[in-house]
């Protein structure tokens, strides 16, 4: 371990996020959601950020950002029903706004909410509209559970005053980035994700993929902020190393099914990972491909807690499930290479410029 790792800053981050993601993992199953797994998830993405407690304003924007696409998705449903290609077509639209709003600047989680609320709600609501009923209330509930811990963890942990030799010095603003560059990224994010969202939308078994689907959903957000030579790898390591995690979990609680044990390993996961989220008053050069590695832990193990480790189909639903994990890497992974060797990347003496 560097000497970065035992930065004050980062040190309280790491046991922040494991205690804010272990609270809500345990809450969230004693509660018993439907989508319980989907709380802590909300509580990791957000507390495996640098940043300080999110204000009740920017707490319900979160939600917000959740639901609203939901909502909004019930429209896609009739042209999905009677005239599809052309539902198809709006779903492309909401689809690269989501990814195109990510890579012009804007939040990755936010953005990543969008797409999640798109594809669930498509997916999902074409094959059994009903569903859908139970789903946003669900999700909104999950939402504000995840939320909610993310304001324990700041509240018991509070973020460390800045340091007084860093805060004369006011950071560079970032350049926004260029709109030929978003465009293409949010190009290659949903030629990732649609046809695995168009397989989904066409399978009668859709209901029961909803874990993958959110994979999916995080994927195109990662193909977005991550470069495209680093894009493959990074995909198949946050895969390797949270499948591995989930491997081992699933084990762990094989031997001790409790509801403590597993809120335990939750909090263990998130120290080990946070190890390399956050280093020194940031992050870590790993973070973004660990943060997704936690994520896929996440949403591996906990819809196969829900089965219950000793559940005569829970072993066979938890591999099978990390399978398709794997699958959907590679196919990522591949995806990306394709649309690089087509659609290559302008230098900035052949960019288009914006008459």
């Amino acid at each position: 371990m560097t000497a970065d790792h035992r930065h004050p800053a980062a040190a309280r981050r790491i046991l922040r996020l494991a205690l804010g993601a272990g609270l809500c993992a345990f809450v969230s199953e004693l509660i018993a959601f439907p989508l319980s797994f989907v709380a802590p998830l909300f509580t990791i993405m957000l507390l495996g950020l640098p940043l300080p407690a999110p204000s009740v304003k920017q707490g319900i924007v979160f939600i917000v950002a959740l639901i609203t696409p939901l909502v909004l998705g019930l429209g896609l449903l009739p042209p999905l029903e009677h005239t599809r290609w052309a539902g198809i077509l709006l779903l492309a639209l909401a689809l690269f706004f989501t990814f195109f709003f990510t890579a012009r600047g804007g939040s990755p989680i936010l953005g990543t909410f969008m797409t999640v609320g798109l594809t669930l709600v498509t997916t999902i609501g074409s094959v059994a509209p009903a569903v859908l009923t139970h789903l946003i209330p669900g999700l909104a509930a999950c939402a504000a559970v995840g939320m909610l811990f993310v304001w324990v963890g700041h509240a018991i942990l509070p973020e460390l005053p800045p340091d007084p030799a860093l805060a004369g010095m006011k950071r560079p603003t970032p350049p926004k980035p260029d709109p030929v560059e978003a465009r293409r990224s949010a190009m290659r994010s949903l030629a990732i994700v649609l046809p695995m969202a168009l397989l989904f939308l066409f399978s009668s078994a859709s209901t029961s993929y909803t874990a993958v689907m959110i994979k999916v959903s995080s994927m195109g957000q990662q193909a977005t902020a991550d470069k495209s030579r680093a894009m493959g790898r990074s995909l198949l390591a946050s895969t390797f190393w949270g499948g591995l995690a989930a491997i081992i979990c699933w084990h762990v609680l094989a031997i001790w099914p409790t509801l403590f044990m597993y809120s335990l390993l939750i909090s263990l996961a998130c120290l080990v990972f946070g190890l390399f989220i956050f280093a020194g008053p940031a992050f870590h050069p790993q973070a973004s491909m660990v943060s997704y590695a936690l994520v896929t832990l996440i949403i591996i193990l906990g819809p196969s807690v829900l089965d219950g480790p000793t559940s005569a189909g829970a072993g066979v639903a938890f591999w099978k499930r990390l399978f398709l994990f794997v699958l959907i890497a590679v196919y990522g992974t591949v995806s990306v290479a394709v649309f690089d060797a087509f659609w290559r990347k302008r230098s900035g003496g052949l960019a288009p410029t914006r008459g």
